[in-house]
């Protein structure tokens, strides 16, 4: 039964309430911010139902579109959002949740989340955030000496220095992606005003590109690069065709050889190669790609060189498995999101800079706010208004510290390796790739399968392959829908099998709380599901090709 909405007046006396009284301790929201905050996971555990309902019907408590003409009450909103909203939430935080990038979070997190929230600063300038902007800039030197490992003397110099800055924070690795291109392509194309240019700012790439005789622009980056590259291309003007993808080898890496070509082709060309982006942490598997030599073939050909670290910067933390991302500390600019390996809320991205005063190239100012001189990060952000989420990771940075971002790092690219481990040693699966940090990918495979495709014709290994694909989709449906764990899928093109498409299972293992039994269970329930009903044709097609008897027909 639909419960009846309540409706209350508006008036100046009811906007005062709402703004400086709280609800009581036995109001609906009261109860939930008592229960957030002396058990988080309880909370989660008890109020988010991991069954999963179909998105049609849940839009149907979301499809008014008309703004409510008076007032409802706080309660009877907190008890909507409970029923509709909380039930019906994806429990990123749940052990058995390794399918993505997000994870739990530290217990403390929420109570200084709404210190932040509370405060409600605005990073674009000074007068909107006064102790937040210094706080911020000390985070950014923090990550920045965890990159580049400068002296006392560099930090305490440029820091706070007005008029360059170390980094900037944004909502995301997207945006910091954009924003490291962005300068990429200003830097390429500097100020020449003895001959009349006066910079791609005011006279477009279109303007740069004719004045210094270029037939076009291009980024390269190997083909495990992220979307948001894509953007990036896109709203800097060179075009997504110029987003130059180079094959991945048989690691997940980027193929130097064909690098190497590849801008050898562009220079014969006179193409502009704007950046060379080397990928820490790709975010299909996981791996990281030869940063010392795309280092070297940028300074040989003089262009920026930007590593998208978003998932795999954090590793820098272990004195372990630091040696993995040897070369980044020769980036000229770095993105890292610390609402991934660094447990912080969603909505904390970064990009770092090397050289301080490279944000000159996208500097901008406005008198009534962000002026010439000052110390507001806002002149060298893609992002006006921003919140002080830099507090969460100083936070984080003080209470975790480096010790304990090791430990994180450390156990879950441990924990990974033990997965592959659990794979192999099952005969029903297949570990298509090896972790390097801490995701895999792995596909259900039945052993008679195995045995068929060791002596398969190439027609024959397309056949299995096609059925093996929907039957990797059909578990991982399945799977999902039954919201006990969670894993993601995607599509790779191994070398093992001659690039052929194949759809994976993914599994990022980040949340310390995840168990080995929990990933054992995992495998269980995985080849459950395989025997029942939702795989029987899947299964049926796949003996049928093995015992070499007719395909029998079979829905698309």
């Amino acid at each position: 039964m639909t419960k009846e909405t309540r409706y209350a007046e508006a008036s100046m006396e009811a906007m005062y309430r709402i703004f400086t009284v709280p609800e009581a301790p036995g109001s609906t929201l009261g109860k939930i911010d008592q229960k957030l905050s002396q058990n988080i996971a309880g909370f989660l555990q008890e109020h988010i139902v991991a069954v999963e309902k179909d998105l049609e019907e849940l839009q149907k408590d979301f499809s008014d579109s008309e703004i409510p003409e008076k007032p409802i009450f706080v309660s009877d909103q907190a008890d909507f959002l409970m029923d509709k909203l909380v039930a019906q939430s994806v429990h990123t935080a749940s052990p058995s949740f390794i399918g993505h990038m997000t994870s739990a979070l530290p217990y403390f997190m929420l109570p200084l989340s709404r210190i932040m929230i509370a405060l409600n600063q605005n990073l674009v300038k000074i007068e909107t955030s006064k102790a937040f902007t210094p706080m911020e800039r000390q985070v950014l030197g923090m990550i920045h000496r965890l990159i580049y490992q400068q002296s006392d003397e560099f930090y305490a110099k440029w820091m706070h220095e007005p008029g360059h800055s170390l980094g900037s924070f944004c909502s995301g690795g997207t945006i910091a992606n954009i924003t490291a291109l962005w300068v990429a392509r200003n830097g390429r194309f500097d100020k020449d005003p003895k001959q009349g240019f006066t910079g791609i700012q005011r006279l477009g790439l279109y303007g740069a590109l004719k004045h210094f005789g270029y037939n076009g622009a291009a980024i390269l980056v190997s083909e495990r690069g992220h979307y948001s590259l894509g953007k990036a291309a896109d709203v800097l003007g060179i075009g997504r065709d110029s987003l130059i993808s180079i094959k991945a080898d048989a690691n997940n890496k980027i193929d130097m050889r064909e690098l190497k070509t590849r801008v050898e082709q562009l220079r014969r060309e006179k193409i502009a190669i704007i950046a060379m982006v080397g990928v820490a942490g790709t975010s299909e598997t996981g791996n990281v790609d030869p940063l010392d030599q795309m280092a070297d073939l940028a300074a040989e050909i003089g262009c920026h060189f930007h590593v998208d670290a978003a998932w795999g910067g954090p590793t820098l933390f272990s004195g372990k498995y630091a040696h993995i991302l040897k070369g980044i500390e020769r980036a000229d600019s770095v993105t890292i999101d610390a609402h991934k390996q660094m447990y912080v809320p969603m909505g904390a991205g970064m990009v770092i800079f090397k050289r301080p005063s490279l944000v000159s190239s996208i500097e901008h100012h406005a008198d009534y706010i962000i002026r010439k001189g000052s110390r507001d990060l806002g002149a060298y952000t893609l992002e006006g208004s921003r919140p002080g989420i830099a507090m969460l990771l100083h936070s984080g940075l003080k209470i975790i510290g480096r010790a304990g971002y090791e430990i994180l790092i450390e156990q879950g690219i441990e924990k990974a390796k033990a997965f592959a481990d659990m794979i192999r040693q099952e005969p029903e699966f297949e570990l298509v790739t090896e972790p390097e940090l801490n995701i895999l990918t792995y596909r259900y495979m039945p052993a008679f399968v195995r045995a068929k495709l060791s002596t398969a014709t190439p027609v024959e290994v397309d056949q299995i392959h096609e059925v093996l694909n929907r039957l990797t989709k059909r578990i991982q449906k399945n799977q999902r829908a039954r919201g006990k764990s969670f894993v993601s899928r995607t599509t790779l093109t191994p070398e093992a099998w001659d690039r052929r498409r194949t759809v994976v299972f993914r599994v990022v293992l980040a949340n310390p709380l995840t168990s080995h039994d929990i990933l054992r269970d995992v495998l269980a329930e995985q080849k459950h599901i395989a025997s029942t009903n939702a795989c029987e044709q899947c299964m049926q097609e796949l003996h049928a090709l093995c015992d070499d008897r007719p395909l029998r027909a079979h829905a698309v």
